[in-house]
């Protein structure tokens, strides 16, 4: 009887350090902490490789941070209700979706000053280079549809109508892109060309998509879910290969193909990684703690550092439902690290 208790004892402490070391798996941790002035919600993060430039958006304005040193270069300002942010390295040209006022900025990314603002449809979010295409793609949740705009001309080209809002959108490199329609649980495939719909499929055991990223040289799309899964869907046929458990209020996600990595970063203080074995076979590794709040994302493809917006988030006041707003001076980007 003793003995088979010490058994159970030390089955269930070598369980738990098992899967310690599992949380601990990835090796990854937050390195730095890069304060922002200024206070206001937050939402998207992005990197520029040609600049090696975070920017961020930040209530009605975006910061420009230097990513090695956290320096803060410059701001993008009148940006009401910002989302998203876009570069185009080519022609020193980044584009910005401004909610509250449904315009995209154009602005100069030498001088950060806005050059012109692009009348757009209700509810501009996520915004997207597809250099394939030559076109910035911007993403509506209210007007169910993608806006396409030509970032030379500074004027948009026409829209894909979706018959559902688009939440975040990726490209093939091949002339196909695939958006997630949050409320639908749905891909569609689209042309950004022609801006046709060419396909719409499913998402089992998903519900309200968020992040999505792409394995391009296998044509696999990994689907962040507020269900707190990743789905895997072959682009192709839009099959649903699995479903991996991740954290909760997911928003982003980034594929390491040269590591074969996927990250799901959470609103719950956490990035979920997950493992491809091969295009049609995963595993969870674990995951990295950053911070609550800590849901946009933004990887760099070489170096591999993830950069994260992050506040400390109050409690909404006495009474009132919902979650709570950013404490004044708190934002930050963290900077996350494979060690």
């Amino acid at each position: 009887m003793l003995a088979s208790m010490i058994l159970t004892r030390l089955f269930a402490f070598f369980t738990l350090a098992a899967l310690c070391m599992a949380a601990d798996a990835p090796g990854f941790k937050v390195t730095k902490r890069y304060p922002v002035p200024g206070d206001g919600g937050f939402d998207y993060v992005t990197f520029d490789a040609s600049s090696n430039r975070i920017y961020a958006s930040h209530g009605t304005e975006v910061n420009v941070l230097d990513a090695d040193s956290g320096k803060l270069l410059g701001k993008v300002q009148d940006t009401p209700g910002v989302h998203g942010i876009a570069i185009v390295p080519e022609l020193h040209r980044g584009f910005t979706t401004n909610g509250a006022e449904s315009t995209v900025s154009v602005f100069d990314t030498n001088t950060f000053k806005t050059i012109k603002k692009i009348p757009v449809d209700k509810d501009p979010d996520f915004v997207f280079y597809d250099a394939h295409s030559k076109r910035v793609l911007v993403c509506h949740g209210d007007a169910a549809a993608i806006t396409a705009i030509d970032p030379e001309k500074e004027a948009v080209v026409g829209e894909v109508a979706l018959g559902g809002g688009a939440e975040a959108t990726v490209v093939n490199g091949k002339g196909i892109g695939f958006v997630n329609l949050e409320e639908e649980a749905e891909v569609v495939s689209y042309d950004p060309q022609a801006l046709t719909v060419k396909a719409k499929y499913p998402i089992t055991g998903c519900k309200t998509p968020t992040g999505l990223a792409m394995d391009t040289a296998n044509s696999r799309l990994f689907i962040g879910c507020r269900s707190k899964v990743m789905a895997v869907m072959n682009a192709d046929t839009g099959k649903v290969i699995t479903t991996l458990p991740i954290g909760t209020r997911v928003d982003a996600v980034a594929f390491d193909a040269d590591n074969k990595l996927i990250f799901c970063s959470n609103g719950d203080g956490t990035i979920s990684v997950i493992h491809q074995k091969s295009p049609d076979a995963y595993e969870s590794v674990g995951d990295i703690q950053t911070q609550p709040s800590a849901k946009t994302m933004a990887l760099d493809p070489k170096s591999k550092r993830m950069f994260l917006s992050a506040a400390e988030i109050l409690p909404p006041p006495a009474g009132e439902k919902g979650r709570g707003k950013p404490k004044p001076g708190s934002f930050t980007i963290l900077v996350v690290e494979r060690q």
